[in-house]
């Protein structure tokens, strides 16, 4: 399988970097008229070199201060990165500032190449070697991997300089296999309709497969894919991807819009960081400022969780205007007036109301991806169930990894199929609830399924175990599946079940109840309540009217003799002159009257029941 590898190219204006891909690719990135005339790279410039094995991805982003957005927007696409340094003028503001930039977001893997090494002396690039190792010291996230001199003119240098691109080996990333893809350019062709690209930051897509752009509620078919020109039926991870998208959007499609599959990302207004400073700068509490994820920017306000004085890191929110969809140790940039000042990592993409103290416990803890202490705290705050529905979005881990962690953690329950997780002091509250529930009717009748139908937080898995433990301990007897007072003779479940719906349906009388309130009222199982219902409506004790409707036979022969009388004495039966009679809502009126349709002596006309002769 070819390994692909998304390498960067930053550096200084002018040090070299468009015209060193032209000379590893052919391609020349300068491809807008603005560009070629400026001579600098404004946009983003893809290009990609490639052998039997690898694909090498260039992302060409600009070197000059102004056009600074759209480096960062290239920059989080890179699974390395070339810096050109020219050999003559060294490092430079713009290569300190991209190399802050790329250890704000840990991209570890860099090869700088010393350009336009033909017009500097042995001892220039000798000591410029030197510097530069020497100024790598200064930075915690990047790794300098290799130095090389270069020249466009020297054919030796490039094919070495490709021998050590094609050698970039695979670099390890968190994945949870959860595709997502931000636009760095949208742009329509006669013909094909909406393009957009982008890198593939995790996960895959193939064609003919739905995604989502959640900013703007919009869902597109994948009508094709490219990957450096070539029709392909699926790209992943680390590919730099054209996508033909097939579908209507009333927002724009554009830049900075994520791709992602519907309904596994959340958005919320705010989210929960650790965020550092560079280059001496200092981060005001209530300040606000550009924050750049992907290729999206956007305005935030930042609010320091600890202290509120100026800082050079911290645990932080973010408070957005609109709702972003991000994900856990996502990394982001911020600047304010067009310099770049500190960025960091979302540690809890989703808004949850906690304590301030606690907040700081589960964020160090995120820190550190410590999930198993991070679960133990969301679930004493969620005492009434932890979903692990969003571990994709909330930690990184695939619904498999999220349980094997809640599997090690003591004094919690895991229901692993509804991907809940409970803390064992609720057992003690629901094993009361269910008491309860006993002590008041002390002929209940229910099933873990009927309990959870009461006590909606709960799962049944949970209500199992609790009515495992109380019959455990003597409370209650289990027999078919129902739990019943073990205090309390029943000699036939079933035919008690069957008398007391009975009865309760006759003492109504013309109105009773829908069969699920009638259940609950009775604290009887669902479904041996649908069973008790069969049996006395194929005994023709009661009979069904509607879905939800169920009349005893009796009565159901008392009200239609009761309406026969009044077509009799006014002519014809509608709902208007039968809610004269009885107050009935409508919902028992209408079934009433299209009762009346099964005999052979009445008729319909429009909505009135006469009587044929």
């Amino acid at each position: 399988m070819k390994k692909h590898i998304i390498v960067g190219t930053a550096g200084h204006i002018d040090h070299g970097k468009t015209s060193l891909i032209e000379a590893l690719s052919g391609f020349q990135g300068d491809t807008l008229e603005e560009e070629k005339k400026r001579g600098i790279t404004i946009d983003l410039s893809f290009s990609n070199l490639e052998n039997e094995d690898t694909n090498v991805a260039f992302i060409d982003v600009p070197g000059h201060e102004k056009l600074l957005k759209n480096m960062i927007a290239g920059a989080f696409g890179f699974d390395a990165c070339m810096v050109a340094i020219d050999a003559n003028e060294g490092i430079m503001p713009q290569t300190n500032e991209h190399l802050e930039i790329l250890n704000l977001l840990e991209v570890n893997y860099i090869i700088v190449a010393l350009t336009k090494s033909d017009l500097a002396e042995n001892s220039t690039i000798e000591k410029q070697i030197k510097n530069i190792k020497e100024y790598f010291k200064n930075f915690d996230n990047i790794q300098l991997k290799e130095i090389i001199p270069v020249s466009i003119y020297d054919k030796e240098s490039i094919e070495k300089l490709k021998h050590i691109l094609f050698n970039i080996p695979v670099i390890p990333k968190t994945s949870n296999h959860l595709f997502r893809y931000y636009i760095d350019r949208s742009f329509s062709l006669a013909g094909a309709g909406q393009i957009v690209t982008g890198t593939v930051l995790d996960g895959r897509i193939k064609v003919g497969e739905k995604i989502y752009a959640p900013e703007i509620n919009s869902e597109f078919k994948v009508k094709n894919l490219q990957v450096h020109e070539k029709d392909v039926e699926e790209a992943t991870n680390s590919q730099r991807t054209a996508i033909n998208l097939q579908g209507n959007s009333k927002s724009p499609v554009k830049r900075g819009l994520l791709l992602c599959k519907k309904g596994y990302i959340k958005g919320f207004n705010s989210v929960d960081v650790f965020i550092q400073s560079i280059s001496g700068h200092s981060l005001k509490h209530n300040s606000t400022l550009s924050v750049f994820i992907g290729t999206k920017q956007v305005e935030a306000k930042i609010l320091f969780l600890e202290n509120k004085e100026e800082q050079k890191s911290g645990y932080a929110t973010l408070n957005f205007k609109e709702k972003l969809f991000l994900v856990y140790n996502e990394p982001f940039v911020i600047s304010i007036s067009g310099r770049v000042i500190g960025g960091g990592r979302i540690l809890n993409p989703i808004n949850d109301p906690i304590k301030k103290r606690v907040k700081l416990q589960l964020l160090s803890y995120l820190k550190e991806r410590d999930f198993k202490s991070a679960f133990s705290i969301l679930c004493n705050i969620h005492k009434k169930g932890f979903g692990l529905i969003s571990s994709n979005q909330r930690f990184g881990l695939n619904h498999d990894e999220a349980l094997q962690i809640a599997k090690e953690i003591d004094n919690i329950f895991v229901d692993e199929k509804e991907l809940v997780l409970f803390p064992l002091e609720i057992k003690d509250k629901l094993k009361n609830m269910v008491k309860e529930i006993y002590t008041k009717n002390e002929y209940a009748l229910l099933s873990a399924s009927s309990l959870a139908l009461k006590i909606k937080w709960a799962s049944i898995s949970l209500l199992e175990k609790v009515l495992e433990e109380l019959t455990e301990e003597g409370l209650l007897n289990l027999e078919n599946g129902i739990y019943k007072n073990a205090n309390v003779e029943i000699k036939n479940i079933d035919t008690h079940i069957e008398e007391k719906i009975f009865q309760i349906i006759k003492d109504a009388n013309f109105t009773p109840d829908a069969p699920y309130n009638i259940y609950d009222s009775l604290d009887c199982d669902r479904k041996m309540g649908d069973t008790a219902l069969k049996k006395l409506t194929k005994a023709r004790r009661v009979v069904r009217l509607t879905h939800n409707l169920f009349v005893e036979s009796k009565s159901l022969s008392s009200i239609v003799n009761i309406m026969r009388e009044i077509i009799k004495n006014e002519g014809y039966i509608d709902v208007k002159n039968f809610k004269n009679h009885y107050n009935f809502s409508r919902k028992y009126l209408i079934a009433y009257l299209d009762y009346l349709d099964n005999f052979d002596d009445i008729k319909k006309e429009d909505n009135r029941r006469l009587l044929t002769n």
